[in-house]
């Protein structure tokens, strides 16, 4: 059976591809061997999201008292906090397989495997079907990094290590959790299973946590959640899991905390094994898939989107390198940009940034200018968050006055960050932002009245 487009993988970059390509008239075949949504939807960013804001619903409640709200005991029902997180999944899944009908996307459930090339196209095969497409998007996402620590594949395979995956499913909540990272992963979850009642240790090997965020915005985080209780390990390297603890070295010391759960959050890798993709020819570079702009690989007619591109490994990248692959297959130019692509940690405050940072921008020898506001400026900000300790923060190119970067701290940060990604991405001056009118009261003030201050 032949395709004018198969499509391996049903995550953000897999079921977007095939929606538009069968919107455009494509023969279009979807390949997904797990759920469709891929990890973002059945095992990342929307499950964890609906955990968070449980998460948040409980903490503002407990400390209702600051906004004059008055509440006995607080308790978050963790079990139904699953439940519903489910639910959710479940109505999205459904929504995603209601657009492959809808666009008549033939969808298959099952493991595919590049086989070769043929007179008509790429040989795909699933099960005992052998499949034909005259283009391949190659969308299979992301996996875990299992790091080879001594105990860590042992305690996977008894329930006491866990991924992602299985931290968002866990029936009970453990008294004592200790998260192995400190990137965005590690720390939603340690918002919320802080929240929900557990002892939580992050263990880091850098000296601060967050990764690429800007530094300053990752040390507000970091006082924000020792305030709530979470306990971090700077500087830190696990070395061994063992006995239900942990061990890990600090300046040159040997040190242990105990455990009920270890979630590994160090990182993920592109799933590229497994898939056939020496037998056509594609080429990787340190495990991932080499792209160029147009999300094409060096091989005619195949495209790569996604994590397994390792590039931008987050959903609304995927998204769009999705649509910019496909619009390349339909004839129309496109181009792939990643100057602009807003990154989020969705905790309790939030936390948004764009563009360059102060680090970035200093290694790369951008000659720039900063500008920095509490939140406090915004009153909508002040009237909703008593205490609240969140910044904006803004750079501009120094010569042309062009904004380059855009990072806050503080609730509603996620839902205002498109904006200065659009304003990043349209090239926009100073002047020109400062033209812009901004609702009143809202959050999103506060990039006027940090622009203001170049």
């Amino acid at each position: 059976m032949t395709y004018e487009l198969i499509v391996i993988g049903g995550g953000p970059a897999g079921y977007l591809a095939a929606e538009r390509a069968g919107h455009a008239g494509l023969s279009t075949l979807l390949i997904e061997k797990r759920s469709l949504g891929g990890v973002c939807l059945n095992e990342g960013c929307i499950p964890s999201k609906a955990l968070l804001y449980s998460a948040k619903i409980a903490d503002n409640a407990r400390h209702g008292e600051k906004y004059g709200v008055k509440a006995g005991d607080v308790m978050l029902d963790h079990p139904a906090v699953i439940k519903r997180k489910n639910k959710v999944v479940r109505n999205l899944v459904s929504g995603v397989k209601a657009k492959m009908r809808k666009n008549k996307v033939t969808v298959v459930e099952d493991t595919a495997y590049i086989v070769g090339r043929n007179e008509e196209g790429y040989e795909v095969k699933v099960g005992d079907t052998l499949y034909t497409g005259r283009r391949l998007l190659i969308a299979s996402g992301s996996v875990p990094i299992m790091p080879p620590i001594p105990g860590v594949r042992e305690g996977f395979e008894a329930g006491f290590v866990l991924t992602n995956r299985e931290i968002l499913d866990l029936e009970e909540v453990p008294e004592k959790l200790v998260i192995v990272g400190g990137g965005v992963i590690g720390l939603e979850m340690a918002s919320y299973y802080q929240s929900a009642g557990s002892q939580v240790t992050v263990i880091e090997m850098l000296d601060h946590i967050a990764g690429p965020t800007d530094a300053e915005i990752s040390q507000i985080l970091l006082k924000n959640y020792e305030k709530k209780g979470i306990r971090f390990m700077l500087g830190s390297r696990v070395t061994k899991v063992e006995n239900n603890a942990v061990v890990y070295e600090s300046n040159g010391q040997t040190f242990s905390v105990e455990a009920d759960k270890v979630l590994m959050s160090i990182g993920r890798r592109p799933a590229t094994e497994g898939l056939g993709l020496e037998n056509i020819g594609v080429e990787l570079e340190r495990g991932r898939i080499k792209v160029d702009s147009k999300c094409q690989t060096n091989v005619p007619g195949v495209y790569a989107a996604g994590d397994v591109n390792g590039i931008s490994m987050l959903a609304h990248t995927a998204y769009r390198e999705s649509e910019v692959a496909v619009n390349n297959m339909l004839g129309r130019k496109d181009i792939m940009r990643y100057n602009a692509i807003p990154s989020v940690i969705y905790t309790n405050p939030e936390v948004a940034g764009v563009g360059e940072t102060e680090q970035t921008a200093a290694q790369k020898g951008i000659e720039f200018e900063t500008a920095k506001l509490p939140m406090m400026y915004s009153g909508r900000y002040m009237a909703e968050n008593e205490g609240g300790d969140g910044i904006c923060k803004i750079l501009i190119d120094k010569n042309h006055k062009k904004l380059i970067g855009v990072h806050m701290i503080g609730n509603y940060s996620s839902e205002i960050i498109y904006g200065a990604a659009l304003m990043i991405e349209m090239e926009m001056r100073v002047d020109d932002v400062k033209e812009l009118v901004f609702p009143h009261p809202t959050v999103s003030e506060i990039i006027r009245e940090t622009i203001f201050e170049f």
